[in-house]
């Protein structure tokens, strides 16, 4: 693949993984994980297709004319009839039907495909609702235009254990202005000084992390969400079975998520802020608890989840504890996975600038005790935490 000029890094590790990160290989034999994310095992061991295959088996009722001139309401009414086939297949497998799939010529993934097309231009695939037309070349609130730019694509070893080694596609630009960024260069400054990926590119890229040995296809950023448009239609060319895993601040509209749940296979979202004051001076949102806890519970109703929350210095009463009491008491507990991490480290402006005063508060680790509060109340509430 990388004669193609694709953006696919190999690691040293990668064919040592295991030796790595033996805790991923242990993951794979654990019965709580097992069970608590039974959909993504199912699929990574070959008895379920992923979501996105099942999508691609519901028949549409359209030509591909039909579907490139209907009104968008049309193929709203269109999506919620073929969506509810899809679900009712997908329960079927999940409570140990064998389900034979067959690709149909035009599907509920094409008619997925040209919704997600038409709400990136005029733009409402985030909660900004910028409504930038970038179609037509202007760029969004998120740094895009129409284009989606891939930084780069490898295993990545470094993420939860059930996910290593996991095939990670890191997509430029980001619908936030977080000012302790790590990733910043991707998500902000350069955001479009990546490789221009197609549909059909990022299809090959997929296949060829899969076919390396990814357990999941991992689409991040950034944020995928400003990409989503070309990575669900991406979905049409791939030929991988691997699950495809969302990896977001899940700070998209209504309209993404019906789009994105008969699609994904397990959710990754991050959980920052409880306090709306801290999301818009740190991350520049607004109505960001609102959001995240509508899609986060509208992502567990459909599929497995771990919920990263980060410890920030200063937060956790305002932030980090408020939001562990509302993973323990809105969400299906025997069905979360939660990681608690620790190793916030100030970056972007905040490292460059650490006594300022909006963001004075931040420019420091978090302290083990700070960590500390944040576990210990997540086992006291009885979430599954991942070590």
């Amino acid at each position: 693949m990388a004669s193609r000029g694709l953006p696919l890094y190999e690691s040293p590790y990668e064919d040592k993984w295991h030796i790595v990160r033996p805790d991923a290989l242990q993951a794979l034999y654990d019965t709580e994980l097992r069970r608590r994310l039974s959909w993504y095992y199912s699929v990574l061991s070959g008895e379920n297709p992923p979501k996105y295959r099942i999508a691609l088996g519901i028949e549409a009722p359209l030509t591909p004319g039909e579907l490139r001139e209907a009104d968008e309401r049309d193929l709203w009414r269109v999506h919620e009839r073929l969506a509810g086939e899809a679900r009712r297949l997908y329960k079927r497998a999940r409570e140990g039907s064998a389900i034979d799939v067959e690709r149909a010529r035009v599907s509920l993934l094409h008619v997925k495909a040209e919704l997600a097309r038409r709400l990136a231009s005029p733009c409402r695939l985030c909660e900004r609702l910028c409504m930038v037309e970038r179609a037509s070349g202007r760029i969004g609130a998120c740094r895009l235009a129409w284009d989606v730019y891939v930084h780069s694509a490898f295993l990545h070893l470094g993420e939860e254990a059930p996910l290593v080694p996991s095939g990670t596609i890191f997509y430029g630009g980001c619908n936030f202005t977080c000012v302790f960024c790590q990733n910043y260069d991707v998500s902000q400054t350069m955001a479009r000084r990546g490789y221009k990926a197609t549909p059909r590119t990022l299809a090959l890229l997929q296949d060829a992390l899969a076919a390396r040995g990814a357990r999941n296809i991992n689409h991040v950023g950034g944020d995928p969400t400003p990409s989503m448009h070309v990575i669900v239609e991406s979905m049409l060319y791939t030929s991988h079975s691997r699950p495809q895993l969302w990896n977001s601040n899940m700070y998209m509209t209504r309209e993404v998520m019906e789009i994105l749940v008969d699609l994904v296979d397990i959710w990754l979202p991050d959980f920052k802020y409880w306090s709306p004051q801290c999301a818009r001076r740190l991350s520049g949102v607004r109505r960001y608890r609102e959001v995240v806890e509508r899609n986060i519970r509208a992502a567990a109703e459909h599929e497995d989840m771990i919920i990263r929350h980060l410890v920030m210095p200063g937060h956790v009463d305002c932030c980090s504890l408020p939001i562990i009491r509302w993973i323990a008491s809105s969400l299906p507990r025997d069905r979360i996975v939660v990681n608690v991490m620790g190793q916030y480290r100030p970056e972007h402006h905040v490292a460059r600038n650490p006594r300022a005063p909006k963001w004075r508060d931040i420019a420091r680790r978090p302290t083990r005790e700070e960590v500390d509060r944040v576990v210990e109340e997540a086992e006291r509430l009885g979430l599954y935490l991942l070590p």
